[in-house]
């Protein structure tokens, strides 16, 4: 079963089940794989369908933080809420550590030494958590850290 067929599939069981946070972020999420197949122009593959889970993910943790700075802890919960549903369908994400461990040996295989490597040392340790969920933004930060003490 593809991912697509998954999530479709979870959808019809939670509308009969009647369990309306799940159902209203399963719609949303089948909406923006219907947009992407329509920009696309065909259906979408595993890795796509991840990309743009990923990009949905991405897209609700920065409202969280909006919200949070903003004093809306209501909306701040239910944007976390759909990111713990979302993230259900993707691989389990990369800890720290393992992010860590992938920037330094893309560190030692770019032979980077300072901040204008950082795209290619990014690259390579994404290429190095491939089929891991890795958040961006952790990386990043590692990246950053690591190349600025180097």
């Amino acid at each position: 079963m593809t991912l697509k067929q998954q999530l479709l599939s979870d959808l019809t069981a939670s509308m009969k089940a009647q369990t309306a946070e799940r159902t209203s972020t399963l719609r949303m999420v089948k909406a923006a794989l219907m947009n992407r197949e329509i920009e696309k122009g065909g259906e979408l593959d595993d890795d796509e369908m991840q990309k743009l889970l990923r990009s949905l993910v991405k897209q609700r943790r920065d409202s969280v933080e909006q919200y949070d700075k903003a004093g809306r802890q209501d909306l701040a919960r239910k944007e976390a809420a759909e990111i713990d549903i979302i993230e259900g369908y993707l691989p389990a994400a990369a800890s720290d550590a393992e992010i860590e461990a992938a920037v330094l040996s893309a560190i030692e295989e770019t032979s980077a030494t300072s901040m204008k490597d950082m795209g290619a040392v990014m690259k390579a340790a994404q290429a190095r958590l491939a089929g891991k969920n890795a958040d961006g933004r952790t990386m990043s930060e590692i990246v950053k850290a690591k190349l600025s003490s180097g």
